[in-house]
C-alpha cells in the first residue's frame, strides 16, 4: 500500500470512528414535569420525586435532564404546555394532576406518562383498569376528594360549635360538582348549614374568605384542588386572619400553619412516580405497571394554631393524629 493510501485510510478511520462512537452513545434522558401549580409550594413533591429517581440510579444533571413547565393554577395553559413537551420529544412526561395527565394524554400517545395526585385514573379516562392500565400511562393514585366527608367530620369534633362549616371549591375542577353533591349528604348528616364558596382565581379566595363573615360560617372545609396547593400561604393567613379554623387535605398546609390536614401523603406517592419514572427509563412499560393507591392516610394537628384559634383539640383526635405540631 502507497504511504499516501494509507494515511488516507487512516485519516478517514479517525473520522468515522468518533462519529460511529457518537451514534452508539445514548443521548441523557430527558423527562417532562408538567405541573398544575406553581414551583414554590410544589418543591417537596420535586424533591420526592427527584428522591425516587435516585433510588433508580438516576440523578438531575449528572445522567438525566427535567423539563420543568408550571400552569401557575390556570389549568388552560396546561394543553399548550404538555404539547411543548411532546414536541421536545422528552422521554417521559411526569404529570402532577389529574389536569396535568389529561393534557399530556391529549399530546401524546406514544411518549410515557407518570401521572400522581389523580383521585380517579379510570374515571379520568387516564387508564382502562388499576391493575391494567393499558396504552402510555400509568402511576399513582391519590385519594382526595373521596375523604371530603371525613375532613367534614373530623373538622366537626374539632370545631362542635360550628353550626355553619363553609366549603371552598375551585369551579373550574371538573370534579368539583360530584365533590359539592357528596358533600351536602355529608353535612345533613353530620347536622350543619353548608355554604359553598368557589374561589379560582388569588382575588377570589380573598373574597371568599370575606364572605365567611357575612355567612357566620364557624369553619371552613378547603377543597382537595392543586390550585389550593399552590396558595397554601394565602390560604394560611387568611384563615389565621378571619380566626376560621379550617382543614385541608394535605399536610404540607398544616405544616405551613394551617389548624388540621388528613389525606394521603402527596410526596410519598410522587416519590413512587420517581421510581416508576426511573423503571420505565431503563425498559419498562407503562401499561405492564399497575396504578398504586395509597394505604395509609395522614391526619396531622396543628396545636400551636389550634391554641391560638382558642381551641381545645379532643384527647380523641390528638390519640389518632400521626403528628402533633406544636
Amino acid at each position: 500500500m502507497k504511504r499516501r493510501d494509507f494515511i488516507s485510510l487512516f485519516g478517514g478511520a479517525a473520522v468515522a470512528w468518533p462519529l460511529a462512537a457518537r451514534a452508539q452513545q445514548k443521548a441523557m434522558p430527558v423527562i417532562g414535569f408538567l405541573g398544575a401549580g406553581s414551583p414554590g409550594p410544589t418543591a417537596p413533591n420535586v424533591a420526592a420525586f427527584r428522591q425516587g429517581l435516585g433510588e433508580t440510579g438516576y440523578v438531575e444533571g449528572q445522567n438525566l435532564a427535567i423539563e420543568y413547565r408550571w400552569a401557575e393554577g390556570h389549568y388552560d395553559r396546561l394543553p399548550a404546555l404538555a404539547a411543548d413537551l411532546a414536541a421536545r420529544k422528552v422521554d417521559l412526561i411526569t404529570a402532577l394532576s389529574t389536569f396535568s395527565a389529561r393534557a399530556a394524554k391529549g399530546a401524546t400517545t406514544t411518549i410515557p406518562i407518570v401521572f400522581t395526585n389523580v383521585s380517579d385514573p379510570v374515571g379520568a379516562g387516564l387508564v382502562a383498569s388499576l391493575a391494567r392500565p393499558g396504552g402510555n400511562v400509568t402511576g399513582f393514585s391519590i385519594i382526595t376528594n373521596e375523604l371530603m366527608a371525613k375532613r367534614l367530620e373530623l373538622l366537626s369534633e374539632l370545631a362542635p360549635q360550628a353550626r355553619v362549616i363553609a366549603l371552598l371549591v375551585n369551579p373550574t375542577n371538573s370534579t368539583t360538582e360530584g365533590v359539592v353533591r357528596d358533600m351536602q349528604e355529608a353535612a345533613r348528616a353530620t347536622g350543619v348549614q353548608l355554604p359553598i364558596l368557589k374561589a379560582g382565581t388569588e382575588g377570589e379566595i380573598d373574597a371568599a374568605f370575606v364572605s365567611l363573615v357575612e355567612l357566620h360560617a364557624g369553619a371552613l372545609v378547603v377543597g382537595a384542588d392543586p390550585f389550593f396547593g399552590s396558595r397554601s400561604e394565602q390560604l394560611v393567613v387568611l384563615a389565621s386572619r378571619q380566626a376560621v379554623p379550617a382543614i385541608y387535605s394535605t399536610r404540607e398546609l398544616a405544616e405551613a400553619g394551617g389548624l388540621i390536614s388528613y389525606g394521603a401523603s402527596l410526596t410519598a406517592a410522587v416519590r413512587q412516580a420517581g421510581i416508576y419514572a426511573g423503571k420505565i427509563l431503563k425498559g419498562a412499560k407503562p401499561a405492564d405497571l399497575p396504578v398504586e393507591q395509597p394505604t395509609k392516610f395522614e391526619l396531622v394537628i396543628n396545636l400551636k394554631t389550634a391554641k391560638a384559634l382558642g381551641l381545645t383539640v379532643p384527647q380523641v383526635l390528638l390519640a389518632q393524629a400521626d403528628e402533633v405540631i406544636e
